[in-house]
Parts: C-alpha cells; sequence; structure tokens
C-alpha cells in the first residue's frame, strides 16, 4: 500500500547474535543461545516416564483403567491414544502440543506413542521437545472374562425369546438386527433352541439392555423371574440368576388375520379379514377389499392376544386369467396398491377340473393375466377359528392373494450364487441331531427369507447386506435369468471385511 502511494518505507529488520555455547549467527532470545545447545544444556523430559505397562483383555479387546474401570478401544483410536496420554504420570509439570501413534507390529505387544511438549527453560525461554512413550502390553483376562472361562455356563442373566409360529422367518429376520446394531455384543453364549433363541449374559443390565431393544423391533411382552444362588449372612450380599422370558408376538407378515370383534369396532369397523403387511414394534394391518390400513401397537395386541386365521406355510399358487382395475393407484403406509377385479385358477388343478374364482384383489399394480400369485384358498380351507364364528352371517371370500409369484423365472437360476450374502450370528444348536427332514425344513424357511427380501425394498431396508465375493456375473446369466425377477441392486450392498484377507495382503507386500 505504501509502495502503491509513493512513500518511503524503512524496511524492518530482525538484529541477529552470535550464541554464547557454539557462536553461531541466531536470533535473540531470553538465553542467548541457540536451540542445539539449549536442549545439550536442558532436558525438559527428564523425570517424565517413558515406558508403561498396560493391562489388556484379550477376550473382549478392553483395557484396564485402574483401579478396576475395563474400557473398550481399538488399536490407534482416539480413546486408545486419550488413555495412553491419562497413564503417564508428571505430564502436569510440561505443555502437551501434539501426540500420534508410531506403527509397530501388532503382535509385538508394543505400542509406542510420540509426544512433543514445551516448557520455559532458562530467563524465560520456550523449548520444545519430542520424545516416545512406550507401552508394553500385557494380556490378564478380565473378571467377565475369566469367570466365563472358568466356567461358560456361570451366566448371570439369560434372555428366553420364543415365538410359537410353525417356522422361523421371524429369528432371521431378528438375527439380521441383532447383527447390524452389536445388540448381542455382551452375550457370553448364544443357544438356538425349538421355538426360539436363549442369549445368556454376564450381567443384568446387559440381560435388560437387550430385552429392550428386542421391545424396540418387535410385539413383545416379558416377564422377569430370580433365583438365589447364594448368600453371605456376614456381609449381606445376595448373588441371584435372572431370566428374563420374552414372547414375540405370533403375527407375522403375509399372515392372514381374523380380527376379534371389540378390536375391529376400537379400529372404526376394520376388516374383519385383514393382511399383516409389515410388523416392527407395532403391527401393520391392511383389509384387502377397501384398502384401509391400521396399526396395533404391542399393548393393543396383547390385550386381546388373538392368532391368525392362515399362516404363510399355507400359501397357494394360483395363475391370473384376466384382471381389471377398478380403482386408481393408493399410498398405503408408503406402499402403492390397486383394487381390481381378477379371475383366478389354482396351478394344482390344472388338467383336473375347470374351477376359476371371480375375486377382488389389492395387487392391481402388479398383476397381468397370465402372472403366477400365491395366496389363500379359503374356499377349500378348513378354518376352525373362534373369532370367525363370533361374526354371523359373514361369508368369507374364495380367494385372498397375497404376493407375486416368481417361482417359474426362479427355476433358471436355480442353483447359482446371489451376489450378496448375510452374516449370521455363531450360535449352538439344541438337538442338532434332530435329522435330515428338520435340516431341509431350516434351509428351505432360509432361502423363503432371502427371498422375500430379494421382492421386498422395504424389509430389508434396515438390514445389512454384503457383496459375495464368489458370485461372477456372466453374460449368459443376464440372458436367460428373466427381467422381471426381483434382486437386490449393487448400490445397497455394503463390501465385508476379511481381516484374515487383510493380513494375508500385508504380508504379500511385505515379501514384495
Amino acid at each position: 500500500m505504501a509502495q502503491d502511494t509513493g512513500m518511503f518505507t524503512v524496511p524492518q529488520t530482525i538484529g541477529s547474535v552470535l550464541c554464547c555455547k557454539c557462536g553461531i549467527l541466531m536470533q535473540p532470545n531470553a538465553a542467548n543461545m541457540c536451540a542445539k545447545c539449549l536442549r545439550s544444556e536442558v532436558d525438559i523430559t527428564e523425570g517424565l516416564q517413558k515406558h508403561v505397562i498396560i493391562i489388556h483383555c484379550p477376550e473382549c479387546n478392553k483395557f484396564l483403567q485402574p483401579p478396576r474401570t475395563w474400557m473398550d478401544a481399538e488399536l490407534e483410536s482416539k480413546e486408545l491414544l486419550t488413555f495412553c496420554v491419562k497413564r503417564l504420570k508428571n505430564l502436569n509439570t510440561v505443555r502437551l502440543v501434539h501426540a500420534e501413534f508410531i506403527w509397530t507390529e501388532p503382535h509385538s505387544k508394543r505400542i509406542k506413542v510420540k509426544l512433543r511438549v514445551q516448557k520455559e527453560v532458562l530467563h524465560g525461554a520456550i523449548l520444545e521437545q519430542a520424545y516416545t512413550v512406550e507401552y508394553v502390553v500385557q494380556d490378564q483376562l478380565c473378571e467377565s472374562c475369566s469367570r466365563i472361562q472358568a466356567n461358560p455356563d456361570q451366566w448371570i442373566a439369560a434372555v428366553q425369546l420364543r415365538q410359537h409360529v410353525s417356522h422361523r422367518r421371524t429369528f432371521f429376520y431378528l438375527e439380521q438386527l441383532i447383527l447390524k446394531h452389536d445388540a448381542a455384543k455382551n452375550a457370553i453364549r448364544i443357544k438356538q433352541m425349538d421355538q426360539g433363541i436363549d442369549f445368556f449374559f454376564g450381567k443384568r443390565s446387559h440381560g435388560l439392555k437387550f430385552v429392550e431393544f428386542v421391545g424396540k423391533v418387535t410385539p413383545v411382552r416379558s416377564r422377569s423371574d430370580k433365583q438365589l444362588v447364594s448368600h453371605d449372612s456376614k456381609s449381606n450380599n445376595y448373588n441371584y440368576k435372572y431370566t428374563f422370558s420374552v414372547e414375540i408376538s405370533p403375527i407375522c407378515r403375509e399372515d392372514l388375520i381374523c380380527l376379534p370383534p371389540k378390536v375391529s369396532v376400537s379400529l372404526g369397523n376394520f376388516g374383519p379379514l385383514v393382511i399383516c403387511t409389515k410388523v416392527s414394534n407395532a403391527i401393520a394391518l391392511l383389509d384387502p377389499f377397501t384398502l384401509r390400513h391400521a396399526f396395533l401397537d404391542a399393548d393393543q395386541y396383547w390385550r386381546s392376544s388373538f392368532k391368525a386365521l392362515l399362516s404363510s406355510r399355507q400359501l397357494m399358487e394360483f395363475i391370473v386369467l384376466d384382471i381389471e382395475p377398478v380403482s386408481s393407484e393408493v399410498n398405503v403406509g408408503g406402499l402403492k396398491y390397486v383394487l381390481a377385479d381378477a379371475q383366478v385358477a389354482r396351478v394344482s388343478d390344472f388338467g383336473k377340473n375347470d374351477t376359476i374364482f371371480n375375486i377382488r384383489t389389492h395387487l392391481g399394480h402388479l398383476l397381468n393375466p397370465g402372472d403366477f400369485a400365491f395366496g389363500y384358498d379359503l374356499f377349500g380351507a378348513n378354518s376352525n377359528d373362534v373369532e370367525l364364528d363370533k361374526y354371523k352371517g359373514f361369508n368369507l371370500p374364495d380367494v385372498i392373494l397375497i404376493k407375486k409369484s416368481y417361482e417359474e423365472k426362479r427355476q433358471k437360476r436355480r442353483g447359482k450364487p446371489r451376489s450378496w450374502k448375510l452374516k449370521s450370528i455363531n450360535m449352538e444348536i439344541e438337538n442338532a441331531g434332530n435329522g435330515r427332514d428338520h435340516e431341509e425344513k431350516m434351509n428351505s424357511e432360509y432361502e423363503q427369507f432371502l427371498r422375500d427380501l430379494e421382492e421386498n425394498p422395504d424389509l430389508r431396508f434396515n438390514l445389512s447386506l454384503y457383496r459375495n465375493k464368489e458370485y461372477q456375473p456372466s453374460e449368459m446369466a443376464s440372458v436367460t435369468d428373466g427381467d422381471d425377477v426381483p434382486s437386490v441392486p449393487l448400490d445397497e450392498l455394503l463390501d465385508g471385511l476379511d481381516l484374515s484377507d487383510k493380513e494375508d495382503d500385508d504380508d504379500e507386500s511385505m515379501s514384495e
């Protein structure tokens, strides 16, 4: 600015002096010594810890914060860096400027941290110096892990999840939710039972937290009991084992339900024949004849505690002969439906009889003449439902369609791997020798669960799906598979992290 105006300015210069020790030219400071000579005269890291021993639990990967607190911390994380710095004594005599990890071998049991500190030395001069602290990691089991190692059955709280239905589709879905939210990370043992799963925890609070999580994702009712294990009369200490019995609602997605009269009236004369479209912490119901929908929370359901009229295991395949929409597209709970009049026939009747059913369906936006659909055959079903008998003069429809069928098109893809996969919980299986029939039933139900995920984007919205490394797409497969078969888009898949593969890659790169 001064040069633009043509004014004369005196350049400011900084004077320099000679170091009183070595005589090199330097900028003046309070000690009149250069940085090298100042460090040779004064060591500000003297008296600071440079070797520290820290305790690590190899089972749960926690570090001991004296005297008795165990904390979670991953290697080279901010939490571990804070933990390491706080373990140093006399660090308050200097000013910490910077701290960072120095890479060490993962199996060396050594953690190195580089610290940069400042301190005022001779005549007010501030000296900055860096030094390295080495932490020796010693393995020692924490109390809970040592108790588990001594006796795996030494649990404090047990959560018994049960659902009284003939399939395990709910538990397949619940397993994926537990994996995504890491809800069972504190479980010391998981055991698969006949109609549910048992989770065992080392603390009562962990069991309570897990029961609370299950109650947020499914409509449940629970009760708790405790059993006295030991009692010290001198110190007045009681040791209990706690058991939480959690019952999941037997209503599942795609079930056909006949609502009790009181529930139907409380929902505004809703139903009484409705379809369950979604189950979360509330049950979503849809009237397939009027497209009205309603929700029942856990308290409302357990007050009446009704059961399904027909379940998904009783679905039958029909072929659509003709269909004619009778309403425009309606958005119900985020899903689209269209009422339509349709003519359908059972696939199993082909070549045997000419029975045709004229029905009304809510799938007018999906079905076309010649398509296949799964539905409930009420014409030939023997329904012994107490709630249905309360509706005098009610005429049951012949058929209620539930979803479109892709069985014929899936035959071309049979035996081919999917582009995605799911993780699973490592659990013990009770009565593992149930026989081949039981194993085939479980595999069939799991395959049906995978197909439901492909067909229903809303169902897989809260789940984590991973890329299948074994999947190799081919041009012939893309031509023969058919475009109408539902599949999971690649942008919804996550890359699974395999630590063993990563370590192998590191070893190969080092050998090169």
